[in-house]
């Protein structure tokens, strides 16, 4: 039998009502004549009362019992789920990430999966099993621990299910219909995309686009899983949704597709530091290896042997980034002045693969933003984007500003 690959986000599992309502569409698939492989999140806000419990437990918490404690909402779920098909009269049961096996690193809170053996799984479809309901975001590491993904990563078990076992599409169902040029709830002309292409939904999805985890849609590019997202809440179709594909399987694409945003931004600056060679080492070394997650970096130029440089940061990074800085000065492989932090900063980026061909875009997005009396403070390029910090009370005004900038209300 062909398999198909459905994962359910916490809005969709939220109670038992939209339980049913999931497992009704899991067995239309099923009548179809699928093998389904469904992957569950925790039920909407477990995940973080179940964080929130380990960190008034202990705040320099064990990595490892953290994943213990937070791995085990997709259980409750897929419990349920498998419960409800077989109230159905659905051949389902539950998998839980160790018993698949979905095969993991040791990086707890942060895993990245190694493999995931299919022949457990096969081998109950060929006994008649139709539904193999398996949490997501977990896994297990080589010492036999219960490991997570990070945050949004049952879209990762999903897709890697979906090219382990060949699947013929990937379908991600959660609260909103589709991808759409931007976020409805900031810009009322935002429109859903019927089609868009790995390249530009990854950079969505690691600008601030929530819909999908970045990892997911690397896993998608990578093996050329067909990704469909759409909502759980609405009637389906073979229609629906936004289709998540290669660049060639779009016949006309805007030269800007999406206007993305992240209001939880930072703008560092290091003042005075050495101008010689190594430095951004000794800078970006220390940070790495504290966990930041560094994004624009800008260097000034040079005066008197000084520089200063500047990067930007997730805001709830700022203070690890404010320690690991100064823990280098203090070995002394690191000197300056001071460390300005900017906490009232959002990142805006336009994206779009037209940009390839098409010059002109960061003039127009510069001259928006000028003819709004939107100060750029920080500019970072890519061949398909182009991103801005600039102060976060112009967020909205911004966003509705590039979007009619870009005619992005109509298809292209």
């Amino acid at each position: 039998m062909p398999v198909l690959v459905m994962k359910f986000g916490g809005t969709s599992v939220a109670n038992l009502d939209r339980i049913r309502r999931a497992a009704k569409r899991v067995g239309v698939e099923v009548a179809k004549g699928y093998d389904v492989i469904v992957i569950v999140s925790a039920m909407s806000g477990k995940t973080n009362e179940l964080v929130g419990w380990v960190n008034e437990t202990s705040p320099m918490y064990d990595a490892r019992e953290y994943d213990a404690v937070v791995s085990s909402g997709e259980n409750v779920t897929a419990g349920l789920m498998a419960l409800t098909l077989q109230e159905m009269d659905v051949p389902a049961r539950s998998w839980q990430g160790w018993q698949v096996p979905l095969k993991t690193n040791s990086a707890h809170s942060a895993a990245r999966i190694e493999e995931i053996p299919p022949e457990n799984i096969m081998a109950k479809f060929a006994e008649g099993m139709k539904v193999a309901v398996v949490a997501g975001f977990q896994g297990v590491s080589p010492e036999g621990r219960i490991t997570t993904l990070g945050r949004g990563g049952s879209d990762t078990t999903a897709v890697a299910f979906a090219a382990a076992f060949d699947a013929e599409r990937c379908d991600i169902y959660t609260d909103v219909d589709g991808i759409y040029t931007t976020d409805p709830r900031v810009c009322d002309k935002a429109r859903k995309l019927d089609r868009i292409a790995f390249e530009e939904m990854l950079e969505l999805a690691s600008l601030g686009a929530k819909v999908l985890q970045t990892r997911s849609v690397e896993l998608a590019m990578r093996y050329n899983v067909k990704l469909r997202v759409l909502s759980s809440f609405e009637e389906q179709s073979d229609t629906a949704g936004t289709l998540v594909c290669a660049e060639e399987d779009i016949m006309e694409s805007n030269v800007v597709n999406g206007i993305a945003f992240s209001r939880d931004e930072a703008k560092m600056t290091l003042v005075s530091v050495e101008d010689r060679p190594g430095i951004a080492a000794a800078i970006f070394g220390p940070l790495s290896e504290a966990g930041i997650n560094v994004d624009m970096i800008i260097q000034n130029i040079a005066e008197d042997g000084l520089t200063d440089m500047t990067f930007s940061c997730p805001i709830d990074q700022v203070k690890r980034a404010e320690k690991a800085m100064a823990d280098a000065q203090t070995r002394g492989d690191l000197k300056f002045a001071e460390l300005v932090a900017d906490t009232g900063v959002c990142k805006l980026s336009a994206v779009g693969i037209g940009m390839r061909s098409q010059s002109g875009v960061a003039a127009r997005m510069f001259q928006t933003l000028s003819d709004e009396g939107i100060n750029i403070k920080v500019i970072a390029t890519s061949e398909i984007k182009i991103s801005v910090l600039i102060d976060r009370k112009y967020l909205e005004l911004a966003v509705q500003a590039l979007h009619d900038a870009f005619g992005l209300e109509k298809s292209a």
